[in-house]
């Protein structure tokens, strides 16, 4: 057995897995909840002590998940929230000791990576380009793949250029409103997420396929499982229909601008939204809007995966689980 725990922004995520055939696995045991760890650091540049609380009363039950059963190997990390907190460091002390699991921060370039790690089977053979983009609660990591030449098995070996955005949904929503939006403060999100893109020095790297019918973008993150599952319709969020999802680019402009003309209450009615991320999908809508308009693609494909699958993937190659292209060891 495999374990990786996600301790990110908004949500703690654990995943306990074994690996099956080459390059997948079955999960055994999963545990996800939405703590908002960092509610409030944008104004403050600390972590708050309710948010602190909900986190570790979370962690403590992905510690007795863990405890409870034999890991061969297991990563256990934090993002943003942690490395940008004045106190991130001195929480996962107190995690340690009140939970018992030591978490490491990893840094921007590892949770782009690992984001695209945990996607490569959602990319096709014949793909030739790839915006990968991972909108978080305190960061957007936006990874450019580019698989015009030779394929390698790991789809992180093919990264040629990558950045991390300090901005995500929950640092936006507290600088710009979630509850109330109109289009002018929607429109105001969305040009301030334009400005940090413009900066980025790599974001030209795929402009030689940005225009084949071979070319998508590939999100991973609430905001657009979310938009998938409003695309659907569904009378509640489906895992099996979201994750894979493709969507062309007139349904995601249906799907923003439906967003976009609801009320806060509509939103929480909506059950792929309520009550939990109606005050953040807009601002996660916002950074979607600025993404494509830099990599504008006829498709978007969705999936509802994303650091803890690139972790688990990446230990599991690691350890040689899939070696001779038998069943791993567990």
């Amino acid at each position: 057995m495999f374990a990786a725990l996600d301790l990110g922004t908004n949500n703690c995520r654990l995943l306990v897995a074994v690996p099956t055939r080459h390059g997948q696995f079955r999960v055994i045991d999963a545990f996800s909840r939405i703590v908002r760890l960092g509610e409030g650091l944008t104004a403050n540049g600390r972590l708050g002590q309710a948010a602190m609380d909900r986190a570790v009363e979370a962690l403590k039950i992905c510690g007795d998940k863990l405890r409870g059963r034999k890991i061969r190997k297991a990563r256990l990390i934090a993002t943003e929230a942690c490395r940008t907190a004045a106190n991130g460091v001195e929480f996962l002390d107190r995690v340690e000791r009140e939970a018992g699991l030591k978490l490491e921060i990893i840094d921007r370039q590892t949770e782009a990576r690992l984001a695209v790690s945990g996607c490569g089977s959602l990319v096709e053979r014949d793909t030739q380009g790839v915006v990968l983009f991972d909108i978080g609660g305190g960061s957007s990591e936006i990874a450019l793949i580019d698989l015009t030449g030779h394929r390698s098995p790991r789809l992180a070996n093919h990264i040629v250029s990558w950045t991390s955005l300090p901005v995500g949904v929950v640092s936006l929503a507290e600088r710009f409103g979630g509850r109330m939006v109109t289009r002018d403060i929607f429109a105001a999100m969305v040009e301030d997420v334009a400005v940090r893109l413009h900066a980025f020095d790599g974001r030209d790297r795929l402009s030689h396929v940005l225009a084949s019918p071979k070319f998508h973008l590939l999100g991973t993150s609430g905001t657009v499982t979310t938009l998938a599952g409003v695309h659907l319709d569904l009378e509640r969020y489906d895992r099996r229909r979201v994750d894979g999802l493709w969507m062309d680019r007139d349904s995601v402009d249906r799907m923003v601008e439906k967003l976009v003309g609801w009320d806060f209450h509509q939103r929480v009615a909506n059950p792929c939204i309520g009550a939990d991320r109606a005050d953040l999908v807009l601002a996660g809508c916002a950074i979607l809007e600025a993404i494509r308009a830099v990599w504008p693609s006829e498709r978007l494909r969705v999936a509802d995966r994303g650091l803890r699958e690139g972790i688990l993937s990446e230990l599991m190659a690691d350890d040689g689980a899939w070696r001779n292209g038998g069943r791993g060891r567990q």
